[in-house]
């Protein structure tokens, strides 16, 4: 199975209307970050009924996938991309990611919790899955365990198994 994280809603804003009528419907600051900034991120959870991440060492997502776009991508790379929403591109550089953009050799300013200054959209891999299995995950920045929560699991089947 392929899956593509571009595809999958990973649009933003920096110019999201939040006055009355909106525009969309969905006027006023309810999120986190920069008024009038919408954004997102991946970050796996160890169940769906939780609202934090769980550590990368603790996760299983990234070695279940491989990315077909950058295949020099590490798991570590990938997990870092999707959590930054592509402010950084990974750990250290490989196809696709220069040394300037990585968590090693960086010299931009720090990267803000609430992807303030992360890129309003993420362009992000095609993952292709080697293995079967589920991914619980959620978005860190619109998760202040008051309005929102935004969350999603991946159930990954064998080849020619029903769903």
């Amino acid at each position: 199975a392929v899956v593509s994280t571009q595809s999958t809603g990973w649009t933003g804003s920096n110019t999201h209307n939040n006055n009355n009528p909106g525009g969309d419907g969905q006027t006023g600051d309810d999120g986190d970050g920069t008024r009038g900034t919408d954004r997102n991120n991946f970050l796996q959870m160890a169940r769906s009924d939780l609202n934090f991440p769980v550590p990368y060492e603790n996760s299983t997502f990234w070695d279940m996938v491989e990315s077909v776009n950058f295949p020099g991508a590490t798991a570590l790379d990938l997990a870092i991309d999707h959590a930054t929403s592509g402010y950084y591109c990974g750990y250290k550089s490989h196809s696709g990611c220069q040394a300037a953009n990585t968590v090693s050799a960086s010299t931009k300013e720090d990267f803000n919790q609430q992807l303030n200054n992360a890129p309003a959209s993420f362009f992000g891999h095609v993952l292709r899955f080697k293995k079967s299995g589920t991914c619980v995950y959620m978005c860190s920045r619109n998760n202040n365990f008051t309005n929102r929560s935004q969350k999603g699991v991946l159930w990954v089947k064998p080849a020619g198994s029903q769903a």
